[in-house]
């Protein structure tokens, strides 16, 4: 029987790399969505159309702030073609490690990978020092302060920490060279509002929509009217969750029916994995019994055995988990 906290998580992982992966084609329409703060630029899922307007917007995470490849996205994607290739010539990973002098779970990681986007996911979504003071310099940008020392100062009393290089970084492709400081800075345009993190939208589709606040069952209503993908991806979550919740278990393979019918290639490999143990999946979504004890249990005991590491043998371990209560 498989246990539903775990089906949960899987699902959860799921979504991160559905919400994480860009989708393969961005509608028409979606790019500038209004909301109550102003327009969004920039994010992850407006697929940078407001990019040329005189408004700064951040590079794409596969590029650098010069518009060429990354070092990490060029290996990765060097070494996934490499290994996908001797796989398909019927090399081991064995063989593939050492003929590619990779580590062995290096090249596993590669070869299990479904696609190149999947490995490029934490590439792409890096954290910056810059992310909590970007707001504050894209307003500096528009009303006319393009001096990189003057903002780098302002930004230092503000509490930044980085050096004035990271700050001309990240203008450098916004910069025209030789570009005066404007006599009449046009009127502030609305205040950008920053894309919320990947995690944070996992949060707002995994939990019940009764227990979300109003702000963000209106950021998700927002970003579910954005993205096709990430609404279907919120679909399928609360019809899974509703049929878990009810221990409707024989509604599953016309759930995973319609999953497979959508692009979704995380959600995919999620039902291909529920396929391989239908009926232990079908058990766990249908009966109240979990194998939480169980679990609690191998708990308990790794943390026994890591209190002891190094200084009881195993006798005296099995006799703490027997006589412990």
């Amino acid at each position: 029987m498989a246990d539903t906290w775990h089906l949960l998580r899987n699902l959860a992982e799921a979504v991160e790399k559905t919400v994480r992966c860009p989708p393969p084609v961005h509608p028409q329409g979606v790019h500038d969505t209004p909301g109550r703060h102003g327009v969004r630029h920039g994010t992850w899922w407006d697929g940078g159309a407001t990019a040329g307007r005189g408004v700064v917007v951040p590079p794409d995470g596969t590029r650098d702030v010069l518009g060429h490849p990354r070092r990490l996205v060029a290996r990765t994607t060097e070494r996934y073609t490499a290994v996908q290739q001797l796989l398909s010539e019927g090399k081991s990973l064995a063989a593939v490690g050492r003929q590619l002098r990779l580590d062995h779970s290096t090249v596993r990681r590669f070869a299990r990978a479904q696609s190149l986007e999947e490995l490029l996911v934490k590439a792409t979504n890096r954290a910056s020092i810059l992310d909590r003071h970007k707001s504050y310099l894209h307003q500096r940008w528009r009303e006319g302060c393009h001096d990189i020392p003057q903002l780098h100062r302002e930004l230092r009393a503000r509490g930044f920490t980085g050096d004035i290089q990271c700050v001309c970084r990240y203008f450098r492709p916004f910069k025209k060279p030789h570009s005066p400081k404007p006599k009449n800075p046009s009127a502030p345009a609305p205040e950008l509002r920053p894309a919320p993190k990947p995690r944070r939208v996992v949060r707002w589709i995994m939990t019940n929509p009764g227990h979300l606040a109003e702000t963000d069952t209106a950021e998700l209503k927002e970003i579910r009217a954005a993205c096709p993908h990430l609404d279907a991806t919120a679909r399928h979550v609360r019809d899974f969750a509703d049929m878990m919740r009810h221990l409707r278990g024989e509604e599953l393979p016309a759930w995973m029916d319609r999953v497979l019918a959508d692009d979704l290639p995380a959600l995919h490999s999620l039902v291909n994995g529920m396929k391989r143990d239908l009926d232990a999946v079908t058990a766990g979504l249908s009966t109240p019994w979990s194998s939480g004890q169980v679990e609690g249990h191998v708990t308990r005991a790794k943390l026994l055995k890591r209190m002891g590491f190094g200084r009881a043998n195993f006798g005296l371990l099995r006799r703490r988990i027997l006589l412990r209560t």
